[in-house]
């Protein structure tokens, strides 16, 4: 059995090496994609973050050859070593065929394999062989990747063969002492698994807090390199799972007609037209403020509202928003739905417009071919802005360099412009040094719009926020008993604390760098962690949303207004753009007539909230609201018009036809 587990062990390290060297001829060939600026750090940085996320895939490819080889050894050797060697073979020639199949693959479609692998099922089969053959001489790049299969399959076999040869190797030390049956050769074998083990397991890295996968590990500045991290096998398994994505997407119940009604409600005006967009046209009302030169939409990861709270003013964890909210040249809603659970939902409603509605849009083919028509960075290019896009992490999580690209924004930055000494946590750059960059990049004479994600205030919450002068000891003694007890409270607690510092200094830093700006602040999400075990619903999902900065007043907002992230666009335009302006947009400004928002799974008034999935409508008050009325109907339409809206125009375009349900 020892024997097995040292041949497995080599069996292991040759297909880590094999896929190493396959990143770095594929790297080599390919380097007319590197960027302008990509240099050899750049590679060797790939070769390195590759390397890690490869020892899970050469991990899983070894067990896949190892076990059976194992099992089998019981009853006889010589049938073990046919059936590794079987196996091996296999490994190696598919290994081998989808590395000749990723150049020309990434020739046509700028990545390695994707999504769109899996879409090929769909085509016509005959069609797309005769293609591979005539366009991409299927034969003899089959007949290469056979030769090159074999070429590793011989090389396998001197490997594992090196060593037993040779009386005298470490191989041959190793075999004596386990017939010796030595406990120190034991443990060290049992040491070196569970090391291997924790590695395969964590993606080449010692713990899930710092753990590489596919969605975090293309931190390179140039997008050629972010793709050549993953080997093939990494690559197909991010194709698979955003597949599964999309097809998990099961739609709403609603007809072509019902949805014409509902958007003539939705817009105002007579539901006469079968082009959804005609409903989607508006017109601004005329600029509410001096036209500013920067706009800066801050969406600030897991940040609630409940801290802004006064009940719980004595943690002293908001202060820095507080402040902000304070100034005379400020206004705050209390009323803002997040437009789904998670940041990829914030992503697509404020980049978008629309709302989530069972569509996971960053996967959709639809959305890389042009930006929706509600989307916000055209038609704040057709103002007058530069549009760009600032995340903190990679670019390759959740696509959103591509996807932001697609939908109209003139320029992404990510994880890979972010200056190299930069801490922060395998999602990304803490707080600080992306609003650093920020302030460094955006020029004051160039008029830009620029959408600013952060990630310091997300597990595995990284930030040594004592350091940065946190006082866990203060805030524990503001914390009821059984809360101040849990560390993990505590520290989530200081990093919403962090963040919230950071994004108060962030703001005092625009406004002296750019005067005339427009400062937009959103939480992307709740629903991470609260100090109640059991916080009623405007606690645990509302997020806050703050407008500041030149021009802004108490009042801009209405003073009823509620709503959700994909009203925050048209709030933008509706406060910047000249009358008569043509726009398209789904939701509508809190500063003219907004006052209720929808998500996923609820609603929102300034007094009451409710989940929108109830039918009739169950009404909660808020807490300290007025407790104004509301038409229950109205309501519902809204909801149902919102929802049915964007859920069609992204999967079926602008034409109501009924028959498109039936096409597809």
């Amino acid at each position: 059995m020892m024997n097995c587990i040292y041949r497995g062990l080599k069996v292991f390290l040759y297909y880590l090496s094999v896929l190493s060297l396959c990143r770095l001829i594929f790297c080599l060939v390919l380097h007319e994609y590197w960027g302008p600026n990509t240099g050899w750090e750049d590679l060797l940085q790939t070769l390195w973050l590759g390397s890690r996320l490869s020892i899970q895939t050469a991990g899983i490819l070894a067990l896949f050859t190892a076990v059976p080889a194992g099992l089998i050894n019981i009853l006889s050797r010589l049938w073990s070593r046919r059936v590794e060697s079987l196996l091996s073979g296999i490994v190696l020639t598919i290994t081998s065929i989808l590395f000749v199949a990723s150049f020309p693959y990434y020739g046509q479609f700028h990545s390695r394999f994707h999504q769109l692998l899996f879409n090929a099922g769909n085509d016509d089969m005959y069609a797309l062989f005769i293609s591979l053959v005539q366009e991409f001489n299927l034969p003899l790049r089959l007949a290469g990747a056979l030769l090159l299969a074999f070429c590793l399959w011989q090389g396998l076999k001197y490997f594992l063969a090196w060593g037993e040869a040779k009386p005298r190797t470490a191989y041959s030390l190793y075999i004596k002492a386990s017939r010796d049956k030595s406990i120190a050769t034991g443990a060290a074998m049992a040491l070196l698994l569970y090391v291997l083990g924790r590695l395969i397991v964590f993606g080449g890295s010692w713990g899930w807090e710092t753990a590489l996968e596919w969605e975090n590990v293309g931190v390179t500045k140039d997008s050629f390199m972010n793709e050549a991290i993953l080997d093939d096998y990494q690559a197909i398994y991010r194709g698979y799972r955003m597949n599964n994505r999309m097809l998990a997407c099961n739609g709403l119940n609603f007809t072509a007609e019902q949805i014409q009604q509902l958007a003539g409600e939705l817009a105002g005006r007579s539901a006469d037209s079968n082009n959804l967009d005609d409903y989607l046209r508006r017109e601004a009302q005329g600029a509410q403020v001096a036209k500013p030169k920067q706009i800066f939409l801050i969406v600030s990861e897991s940040y609630a509202n409940w801290p802004l709270l006064d009940k719980y003013s004595q943690l002293h964890i908001a202060d820095g928003m507080k402040g902000i909210i304070a100034g005379e040249d400020a206004d705050y809603c209390n009323a803002m739905l997040p437009n789904g659970a998670s940041t990829i939902s914030a992503l697509t409603g404020v980049t978008t417009g629309l709302a989530d509605a069972n569509l996971y849009l960053t996967t959709m083919p639809e959305s890389f071919k042009q930006p929706y028509i509600t989307a916000i960075a055209p038609q704040m290019e057709k103002l007058g802005y530069i549009t760009n896009f600032w995340y903190a992490g990679p670019a390759t999580w959740e696509r959103i360099g591509a996807f932001t690209e697609a939908q109209g924004f003139q320029h992404f930055y990510g994880r890979g412009d972010m200056p190299e000494e930069a801490e922060g946590s395998v999602w990304g750059c803490d707080d600080e040094y992306l609003y650093a960059q920020v302030l460094q990049k955006v020029s004051p004479d160039t008029s830009s719009f620029n959408v600013i994600l952060n990630v310091s205030n997300h597990s595995p919450y990284t930030v040594d926020v004592a350091a940065k002068g946190f006082d866990a000891d203060k805030l524990r003694q503001a914390l009821p008993p059984e809360a101040a007890k849990d560390d993990c409270l505590v520290n989530e607690l200081g990093h919403y604390w962090y963040a919230d510092r950071e994004l108060a200094g962030f703001v005092k830093n625009l406004k002296e760098k750019y005067p005339d700006c427009l400062v937009l602040i959103v939480g992307d999400h709740a629903d991470r962690y609260n100090i109640d075990k059991q916080p009623s619903m405007y606690e645990r999902y509302v997020v806050p949303f703050v407008v500041t900065g030149a021009g802004v007043h108490k009042g801009i907002l209405l003073p009823d207004s509620a709503g959700s992230q994909i009203d925050i666009g048209p709030t933008i335009i509706e406060m910047v753009a000249p009358k008569g302006f043509v726009y398209y947009a789904i939701g509508s400004s809190l500063t003219r007539s907004n006052r209720q928002g929808v998500n996923y799974g609820f609603w929102i008034t300034r007094d009451f909230m409710g989940e929108a999935d109830r039918i009739p409508l169950e009404p909660v008050q808020i807490e300290g609201s007025q407790g104004r009325p509301i038409n229950e109907p109205a309501l519902q339409h809204y909801i149902d018009a919102v929802r049915s809206i964007s859920w069609w125009r992204p999967k079926y375009g602008p034409v109501l036809d009924e028959a498109l349900l039936k096409d597809r």
